[in-house]
């Protein structure tokens, strides 16, 4: 603040590994899968995820909300982990270079257990192929809204060093024959975003929303009572899991949970 000349200042600059798949529980039985893009190792990592916990796991919520899409080889890859036959995706253009399929293989499937994918208008490309092969294939329940609707094939050709033109060559296809492009995937059962509120206290006013009020003692407890400690070991604790509260403030999540409960039962 105070130098009148200039500093030099070393700056290393650190790696940092962004992770595309994250996995909480929901009690003893429910594993809750988000996958946020699709990168070269998501397919590894949910398979990961699912074998670490497959003896409890009775049931699956694969959440694809706001992911833009990504790699397709990865996203053919997350279908097959839950679908043993029957093709996956196609692409189809003018010429027949343009055109390819790709199929499930069984000795790639590795769970057989309930799925509800959650889905909104962020999830696109590589997203909407999973959750719309799913679909298809009656392998899951989509809870959420509509997908964006972004199902073409796009290929950069070189014009010049410094120039080159995008060209959209063919679209994608779901396993039923319909096309993802402009139209995206629809939920079999839409729920809109929000916190889950009790009809009781819609209308009721408490302390905490009057002006002035006092603040919550909790963090002020004397450290020997214990309880100001154990609340914060809580929250560590709860990074593996999906509290009561997290469901609460997500009414999709909250939804596909008794969806994927009801899917469970029925299967007996």
């Amino acid at each position: 603040k105070d130098e009148m000349k200039p500093l030099n200042i070393h700056i290393v600059r650190a790696i940092i590994t962004i992770e595309s798949v994250y996995a909480k529980t929901i009690g003893d039985e429910y594993l809750y899968i988000r996958v946020t893009s699709f990168d070269k190792k998501v397919a590894e990592d949910v398979t990961k995820e699912i074998n670490k916990r497959k003896a409890s796991t009775k049931g699956i919520i694969l959440d694809l909300r706001n992911n833009p899409g990504g790699l397709l080889d990865q996203a053919v890859d997350l279908v097959d982990l839950f679908v043993d036959s029957g093709d996956i995706v196609s692409q189809k253009g003018r010429t027949e270079i343009d055109k390819k399929t790709y199929t499930a293989s069984k000795h790639k499937t590795i769970t057989k257990v309930p799925m509800v994918v959650l889905i909104n208008g962020g999830s696109a490309s590589a997203s909407e192929i999973v959750s719309g092969a799913l679909q298809d294939h009656k392998r899951g329940i989509l809870v959420g809204e509509n997908t964006f609707g972004k199902g073409s094939v796009q290929v950069v050709l070189p014009v010049t060093e410094e120039e080159a033109i995008k060209l959209t060559i063919a679209r994608y296809y779901l396993p039923s024959g319909r096309t993802i492009q402009a139209v995206g995937v629809k939920p079999d059962i839409e729920v809109l975003p929000g916190e889950v509120k009790s009809s009781a206290n819609e209308f009721s006013i408490k302390e905490a929303d009057l002006k002035k009020h006092l603040e919550e003692e909790l963090d002020k407890i004397d450290e020997n009572n214990g309880t100001a400690k154990k609340d914060k070991e809580d929250k560590k604790d709860n990074k593996d899991i999906i509290t009561p509260e997290m469901l609460n403030k997500d009414i999709q999540l909250k939804e596909a949970l008794g969806i994927l409960k009801a899917l469970v039962i029925m299967r007996g």
